[in-house]
């Protein structure tokens, strides 16, 4: 197979090409479709950002117009779609029908190179880079057309490589995709695996023993020397934090302390410096009906309701309504009830049975009520054991296979770089080495 050589362009970002390649300005080789209507339809041709998928340029759905209260770009099959907000997402997609478009993607029609090279081009790592660099904008950065995108610089191989090329990389980035989400099955698969091993160790225990019935549907059989309390006869206190939102400090001081919220609780640490902190002396009022100690359990009650956190530190805080607090008593290990909290017999009861239900909202009268298999407290902390060693197994697994997702995505990228600026040659015999 024969050999490029290569030239410098003399543009950092886009570096070596082929000798035989030229290189142009993106407008001189394409135009901005900057046709804008106004359109209320029932057709499911229009596109908001979600719609693409990020990093592939794959279409997720398309919408109608009817709810779209202002004005709407249009695009024509062939053009390239490129999102000018966050450009860092990497939102591209070459156009396969007429269709419309939220303002906040450019439409390109390609005038004088090959729309799917140029499709490659755009979604090439070093292009986002380009773009990442020049963006405006804090919060909302955006890239802009006349004065950014369309001065780029793209290289130009002859008519024929730039369909090569574009034909090599269709059939190697769906191979690469194909397996990503096959990749990404399997981590459904051993999620919903997690689950449903932590429920049959609720209700089997750790081991085959004479089973009884529970007399509750949702949880069936149990072995026959286990019980199923209340929560509220399991616990010394089920409360929540206080209702009144507190005077805020700007900063934390030797004498505040911390006040935690549902935000706070979703992290496997809490972060202490995100965190909201109040006078001690509020503190110290608000801990006369709520006082949260080490071997309590927070669970959170309004917004993401079900998440849990063992207090397991020694600092001193206080807690919004948000979060209930609940001091378990001597019957129940407070890590076998924070696993508990995680299996489906919970999400039943949480979700009211049925899961077509949103909750966003639970009262402490609901949570007191909560049924909790409950063997004896030596058992207890043999399932936590058990279920630790299982999580350990199954988060090794879905690290390894995360691992070659990211290094999946990362050819991906590499590839589409490699070949859209000449480091990699694509003659029309490589595209049919592609499997």
């Amino acid at each position: 197979m024969p050999k490029y050589e290569y030239k410098d362009t003399g543009i950092e970002w886009l570096g070596e090409i082929p000798k035989h390649w030229n290189f142009d300005r993106v407008k001189d080789v394409s135009r901005l479709r900057d046709e804008k209507i106004s359109i209320h339809s029932e057709e499911l041709n229009y596109l908001e950002l979600e719609d693409i998928e990020q990093g592939t340029g794959k279409i997720l759905n398309y919408r109608n117009t009817i709810e779209v209260a202002s004005a709407v770009m249009k695009f024509k099959k062939g053009d390239v779609l490129f999102s000018k907000l966050r450009p860092y997402l990497e939102k591209y997609n070459y156009a396969e029908i007429d269709g419309l478009c939220t303002g906040e993607i450019l439409a390109i029609e390609p005038k004088r190179i090959y729309g799917k090279f140029l499709n490659y081009f755009v979604g090439s790592p070093n292009f986002i880079k380009q773009c990442n660099v020049l963006a405006y904008g804090t919060k909302m950065p955006r890239v802009n057309w006349n004065k950014q995108i369309s001065t780029f610089n793209i290289p130009l191989p002859p008519f024929h490589e730039q369909k090569a090329i574009a034909a090599y990389l269709d059939k190697a980035c769906d191979r690469i995709d194909k397996i990503i989400a096959i990749k990404q099955k399997q981590l459904e698969k051993i999620e919903g695996y997690l689950g449903r091993k932590i429920d049959e160790i609720f209700l089997k225990g750790i081991k085959d023993f004479p089973k009884k019935d529970s007399r509750k549907d949702f949880i069936g059989q149990i072995p026959s020397h286990y019980k199923v309390h209340k929560l509220k006869h399991i616990t010394k206190q089920i409360t929540d934090g206080t209702h009144s939102t507190p005077n805020y400090l700007d900063r934390p001081t030797t004498d505040s302390v911390p006040f935690l919220r549902v935000t706070d609780v979703q992290t496997n640490n809490i972060e202490l410096k995100n965190v909201k902190y109040i006078d001690l002396a509020e503190h110290i009022e608000l801990i006369k009906r709520c006082k949260p100690e080490k071997g309590d359990l927070l669970l959170s009650k309004n917004g993401t309701i079900g998440i849990t956190k063992i207090v397991n530190w020694d600092w001193d805080f206080s807690i919004f309504v948000s979060l209930a607090l609940i001091k378990p008593d001597r019957q129940i290990d407070v890590e076998y009830l924070n696993y508990y909290f995680k299996s489906d017999i919970m999400a039943y009861q949480l979700h009211h049975g049925s899961k077509q239900i949103t909750v966003t909202n639970l009262h402490l009268d609901k949570i007191r009520e909560f049924y909790i298999v409950t063997p004896p407290i030596k058992e207890q902390k043999q399932i936590v054991e058990k279920i630790k060693f299982l999580e350990h197994k199954v988060n090794s697994t879905k690290k390894n296979i995360e691992s070659q997702i990211t290094t999946l995505r990362a050819y991906r990228k590499s590839l589409i770089h490699e070949c859209v600026t000449g480091k990699k040659p694509v003659w029309e015999g490589e595209i049919e080495k592609v499997e």
